[in-house]
């Protein structure tokens, strides 16, 4: 039998329900919550990231939250390094991991590990981009089509940034993305997983989303955006050019009004969820419940994982 360590995940877009899912599910079962969220890592960010309240990390014990300052960087990698020592540290106080969280990067490079292709080389890049801008997308994937069939299968012409990567993996390495993509499909996997993805009713999602959105206002953004600035952090650093970050600015320099603002945000995160939708409906071993079933389907789920 295999002795790779069981974890559990939820995941799913934001606003879905995954926070007070979590935390009951963790009481229930002596878990542990590692986080999967690539904003709630920054420490000072606090409502504009919808991280766990305080009393909520009472409740349950929290990882991967305020791990690094808004000036840093922080990626997948990274992520992948400190998820796996929250894991095993949580085994060793024999408690449980449940992972929790809607960036589907992060989720799939824990529990399928991160491609072992080349990272990003600016100059190329640049050139690619270049030379689609004077030639065309079509002229692009044509030559996408010539030195990688399989990668030129799978991406449409306009989607230029995937078919920039997979040009740029072919001129660094002389290889085709889709010979790493199939090593990396047939690779180890590190735990044994069983993944519940929670959905909801379009219109029930938007209400969330937009309600969300009010409170965040309502609980002090901006005042959590002054105190970022005040302390010396640029506005135009990454993490707060993120949703949320970037309206409060706009409101702050005069560029908004806090309505204007608040409706911004409602339709950015509506976008933003139907995005971490569509990428992690791509993994097709993700269960998918409705985010208001009863508890209990989704406890007898996770029992039924353990005993398996």
């Amino acid at each position: 039998m295999s002795d790779k360590p069981f974890l559990p995940i939820i995941c799913g877009p934001t606003a879905v329900g995954k926070t007070d899912l979590a935390l009951k599910l963790a009481e229930y079962f002596g878990m542990e919550i590692i986080s999967a969220d690539s904003r709630q890592v920054y420490r000072l960010m606090d409502i504009g990231t919808a991280k766990p309240t305080q009393l909520e990390q009472q409740r349950v014990r929290h990882h991967l939250l305020d791990v690094v300052w808004p000036d840093e960087d922080f990626n997948a990698a990274r992520f992948t390094e400190l998820a796996n020592v929250a894991v095993y540290e949580i085994l060793e106080r024999k408690k449980l991991p449940l992972l929790v969280g809607g960036t589907g990067l992060y989720i799939r490079a824990l529990t399928e590990g991160l491609l072992r292709a080349p990272g990003a080389d600016p100059a190329v890049r640049r050139r690619l981009k270049q030379w689609a801008a004077e030639v065309g997308h079509e002229a692009l994937h044509g030559r996408l089509r010539e030195v990688d069939p399989d990668a030129a299968e799978r991406l449409h012409p306009k989607d230029l940034v995937r078919v920039i990567r997979a040009l740029e993996v072919y001129e660094q390495t002389g290889r085709p993305l889709s010979d790493y993509q199939r090593e990396h499909q047939f690779g180890d996997r590190p735990y044994r997983t069983l993944k519940i993805g929670l959905s909801a009713d379009r219109d029930v999602l938007y209400r969330r989303i937009d309600l969300r959105a009010e409170r965040m206002f309502e609980a002090g953004l901006l005042e959590e955006v002054k105190s970022l600035l005040v302390a010396g952090y640029s506005e135009t650093l990454k993490s707060l050019q993120t949703i949320g970050y970037r309206q409060a600015l706009q409101v702050l320099r005069g560029e908004l009004s806090r309505s204007d603002a608040t409706s911004d945000l409602q339709r950015t995160t509506r976008r933003y969820a139907k995005q971490q939708l569509t990428w992690l409906r791509r993994d097709k071993t993700i269960k998918w419940v409705d985010s208001s079933a009863d508890f209990d389907t989704i406890r007898e789920f996770i029992e039924n994982f353990y005993v398996s």
